[in-house]
């Protein structure tokens, strides 16, 4: 039987983390932006014939990480008059950018949407094309412990840089607005969402949907589902690891991004979620430097508030993106 996973609520909203910030956190990650932003800045864009009527869809392949080709799907609303505001997309755990013919939601609303492929992951519940050719230690099943003993070889440091370089690539498509972008993602999307809020410029909105990867610790204490699971496992066999590995996750902490992004941020979260403890969400939203709003969905899992969360960003992005705060319902939760 699901029932409340976390703190009762009126805790939940006082809640806040003891996440701390690594002393160079700030340098770290202006050093890894700058090093992936040094290799060749080309963006491969290539038609995908689909059948569509109204959306055209077209293969994109950009510098990540290091200078790593990143793949994902641009689908831009035929007949647009360019240039279009633009939405970044990020995938949740296991999943990568999908098949040509998903996730027309973005685009049929009006923008410009990059649908980023997820590396070394995709074969979970969505394709992806992507590796992530980097050498790691060990690590248990799944890609939350891969290269965790440092900072610098772990996989989350590689995603996040890929996410932040997305909004670049999206920045220099002829059809899009590069002063109205926004970025959206659900669970290890919504982590990537709220890290690029924080590290790319002048981004216009975030949507993080039950964001993952936020106040670390406290989740893998609170939840046994997976993938905070695979922390669990990892130390429970690497005993003498426990300092090394949350210093590591210290620089990829949503509450550390938190804390850094000044950009409109709507959150949701799911009383009732066994896979993103609530509290850890409510550590992100009462950390958050610029102005929020939140969905709370007292009776639904994981899944948060599903199509209700869907309407809400259209309305949340519009308002953001277009000046139009009247093009989707308000949100049905407070």
């Amino acid at each position: 039987m699901t029932v409340f996973t976390d703190l009762p609520e009126e805790q939940l909203r006082a809640y806040r983390s003891g996440v701390r910030d690594p002393a160079d956190f700030d340098r770290f990650w202006a050093t890894t932006l700058a090093e992936a932003r040094s290799a060749d800045p080309s963006v491969r864009v290539e038609p995908v014939p689909t059948g569509l009527a109204g959306i055209d869809v077209y293969d994109v392949t950009f510098p990540g990480f290091a200078g790593q080709p990143v793949q994902g799907w641009l689908r831009v609303p035929r007949g647009g008059r360019p240039p279009l505001p633009a939405v970044v997309q990020y995938a949740g755990y296991g999943g990568g950018r999908g098949h040509p013919l998903e996730n027309l939601l973005w685009a049929a609303a009006g923008y410009a949407h990059l649908q980023m492929d997820t590396r070394g992951q995709g074969s979970g519940w969505s394709r992806g094309d992507t590796p992530d050719p980097a050498v790691a230690g060990p690590e248990a099943p799944g890609v939350l412990t891969r290269g965790i003993a440092d900072p610098r070889t772990y996989y989350y440091r590689r995603l996040v840089t890929d996410a932040v370089r997305a909004v670049d690539a999206v920045r220099t498509l002829p059809a899009v607005d590069p002063a109205r972008v926004a970025v959206l993602g659900h669970s290890q999307g919504g982590a990537l969402a709220l890290a690029a809020g924080a590290l790319a410029p002048d981004l216009r909105a975030v949507v993080a949907g039950v964001p993952f990867l936020c106040d670390i610790p406290r989740a893998v204490v609170v939840t046994d589902a997976r993938p905070y699971r695979e922390i669990r496992d990892f130390l429970a066999v690497h005993r003498d690891a426990e300092q090394r590995v949350l210093a590591t996750l210290a620089y990829v902490d949503g509450v550390n991004f938190a804390r850094r992004c000044h950009v409109p941020t709507r959150y949701s979260v799911a009383l009732m979620d066994e896979i993103v403890p609530p509290s850890t969400v409510f550590a992100a939203v009462n950390a958050h430097a610029g102005p929020t709003e939140l969905s709370v969905w007292r009776y639904n899992g994981h899944e948060a508030g599903g199509i209700d969360d869907d309407a809400a960003a259209l309305r949340f992005l519009a308002a953001h993106l277009t000046g139009d705060a009247e093009a989707a319902p308000e949100p049905v939760a407070g």
